[in-house]
């Protein structure tokens, strides 16, 4: 079950759209030959601002769906999930 606050979608939908126009500009930059340094900074302004993203949707997880796991007597099953996410990674 997924559950995320209004103000939470918000900024994650906010943050997405930050990424989106950072890696618009990344097109565009290639498109357009620009320095390949500029391109790169771009490029890590993308990351950031999906890292961000990722830190807010793993915040809400915590708070919601891994606390409800926790005092429902799940926890063992909540916490490997989250572990999963960091071994991907």
């Amino acid at each position: 079950m997924s559950y995320t606050p209004k103000d939470s979608k918000e900024r994650i939908i906010h943050r997405l759209r930050i990424a989106n126009g950072h890696l618009k500009k990344v097109q565009d930059m290639m498109q357009n030959d620009a320095y390949c340094i500029d391109i790169i900074h771009q490029s890590q302004a993308v990351q950031k601002a999906l890292k961000e993203v990722d830190n807010l949707i793993l915040e809400n997880h915590l708070k919601g769906c891994v606390a409800d796991a926790i005092s429902q007597g799940n926890k063992d099953e909540a916490i490997s999930e989250v572990m999963n996410i960091f071994k991907k990674s």
